[in-house]
């Protein structure tokens, strides 16, 4: 069995990888500066269940810090590393662009000096669905992604230009991955589908930015991590697309979905929509299902009930989480 490295492992789609690969008996190292981007319960939540199994090591750091990062790399043997820590979220990246910058490219720079200089040939780099802004859909990886609109984005490309320069000038493995708005129990609270949850629970106005026709190509946490594991593979340098496979559900259809489920009748409060916002996502996911045969087992619909059945199996952790 293999040791990996994921980075912000607390997160929610890397504490799902962390878990899928300790279920094949592997070593995961895990490291998460744990910043409160948004509530940290939810990651001690995710890291407590890692914690209580075999084989999984955590270090409380950030990628940003190049001499704790290099420590953690002399004292294991990699036999590939899956950076999925990222300063997430578009509407904060408008905010704050210089985190953004300094965690999703400065520190995908360390990861990938720290792989040549311990001699770690493959890198899984987490991307976004967001490069792909004024392309025609549905979305294919040779599309020329040129109408960014948000830092969050721009740091994404950045990322995957650096990881493709290394691959390039010192023959590291590259497979970059663009998740397509991933989602499930133990969700993201700054997302729509762990808020939406939420606040029709409680009763709470949904505040709906737009008319809730925009739509996203949901794609379930354990199809995401699944894939993400499968693109350990040799590949060279491949960008690759993992979403629900040209399937878009508009927001008000995720609405409708979650009243039923709770049993409960959603109140909406609108907001004039964010030009950093797209419009709709769709995936062609041809390709990942070529090179890693991959295709999602999980439909919207089975996905977010078992959203809402975890929001209801936990609401005494819930209640407190800010959204």
């Amino acid at each position: 069995m293999a040791t990996y490295l994921v980075t912000g492992a607390a997160g929610f789609i890397a504490a799902k990888v962390c878990e899928q690969l300790l279920e094949q008996k592997h070593t995961v190292v895990g490291v998460d500066n744990l910043n409160d981007y948004y509530d940290v319960r939810l990651k001690h939540w995710r890291l407590d269940r890692l914690q209580k199994g075999r084989g999984f090591v955590f270090y409380p750091l950030d990628i940003e810090n190049l001499t704790a990062l290099d420590k953690v790399f002399a004292a294991h043997k990699f036999a590939a590393v899956f950076n999925l820590a990222a300063r997430a979220g578009v509407r904060a990246s408008l905010k704050h662009p210089e985190l953004y910058e300094r965690t999703n490219v400065a520190g995908e720079k360390n990861i990938l000096d720290c792989q040549v200089k311990h001699g770690v040939r493959k890198h899984v780099l987490a991307s976004s669905s967001s490069l792909y802004a004024g392309c025609p859909m549905p979305f294919t990886e040779d599309q020329p992604v040129e109408h960014l609109q948000s830092p969050y984005a721009e740091t994404k490309r950045k990322a995957e230009l650096l990881a493709r320069s290394y691959h390039e000038q010192h023959g590291l493995d590259v497979s970059v991955l663009r998740y397509f708005t991933v989602f499930g129990p133990v969700g993201r609270p700054d997302m729509a589908p762990f808020r939406f949850i939420k606040w029709i629970d409680e009763g709470r106005a949904i505040t709906l930015y737009g008319d809730g026709n925009q739509a996203r190509d949901f794609t379930y946490v354990d199809d995401i991590a699944r894939g993400t594991i499968l693109a350990v593979k040799p590949l060279g340098y491949e960008i690759i697309n993992l979403g629900g496979g040209q399937n878009p559900m508009t927001l008000k259809a995720v609405i409708s979905l979650v009243e039923r489920a709770l049993g409960k009748k959603a109140k909406l409060a609108h907001r004039p929509a964010s030009p950093a916002d797209m419009k709709e996502t769709s995936a062609d996911i041809g390709k990942a299902q070529r090179l890693l045969g991959w295709a999602p087992e999980t439909s919207a619909e089975e996905g977010f009930l078992h959203a809402v059945e975890w929001h209801m199996e936990h609401r005494d952790l819930v209640q407190h989480i800010k959204t």
